[in-house]
């Protein structure tokens, strides 16, 4: 039986928000803060932030709000980010490089181990400290180290036969750039990064109040 998650996308997407708003509260000296105040940060109503909280537990105090550092401690044990996670990236193109020189994600316990790259011009480079491998040694490598995640970044041509690879080597998540939706087998976690997506969408912000300006117009022609 496929499990299906008690708590929907869009709480989830919205967990990493608030975890980086009490981290800015906590460093800022706020002890507590109201879900009214918290909403008001973040766009939210004071309604869906207690809904949102309230899937994990009642973590506030009517009256009192809640404590900044208690509940952010509390969100950053439901993303799992007091766990040290093996990570490996494969592609060391421009994105595969990006993420393996941001130095927030060894601070949250995402421990690059290794790169792997196709093309012979990116294998033995040293990118932060670790030299790129070729594509031929993955396979051989996850038999012998323990890997949580993997950063996928390769063209979608070979995404698939990649992930595949990958969870056979015992990878149980997979963070995905290739602009290709996966068919993973059931307990190997995926988020998809679709660069181009999130672009069309601030395209799109740009251009809805003349879209709906347009549509009106028509309505009414």
């Amino acid at each position: 039986m496929t499990y299906k998650s008690r708590v929907s996308d869009a709480v989830v997407r919205r967990l990493p928000m608030y975890y980086r708003h009490l981290r800015e509260l906590e460093k800022a000296g706020v002890v507590r803060i109201s879900s009214q105040e918290l909403g008001e940060k973040m766009n939210l109503t004071a309604s869906q932030i207690r809904q949102d909280i309230n899937c994990f537990g009642g973590f506030g105090q009517q009256g009192y709000g809640y404590h900044v550092t208690n509940l952010k401690e509390h969100i950053a044990e439901i993303l799992g980010l007091r766990q040290h996670y093996h990570v490996i990236i494969v592609g060391a193109g421009n994105i595969g490089r990006a993420v393996a020189n941001y130095p927030r994600f060894s601070k949250e316990g995402f421990s690059i181990q290794a790169i792997f790259d196709i093309s012979a011009a990116l294998v033995g480079i040293d990118v932060h400290g670790i030299l790129v491998q070729p594509m031929e040694k993955l396979e051989s490598w996850l038999d012998t180290h323990d890997v949580d995640i993997a950063v996928l970044a390769v063209p979608a041509s070979c995404a698939q036969s990649t992930a595949d690879i990958l969870v056979k080597g015992g990878v149980r998540g997979i963070w995905n750039f290739a602009p290709v939706d996966l068919a993973l087998a059931e307990g190997v976690a995926v988020n998809n990064v679709h660069l181009s997506d999130s672009l069309n969408i601030l395209s799109y912000r740009m251009n809805e109040k003349a879209l709906f300006e347009r549509i009106d117009a028509q309505r009414k022609g």
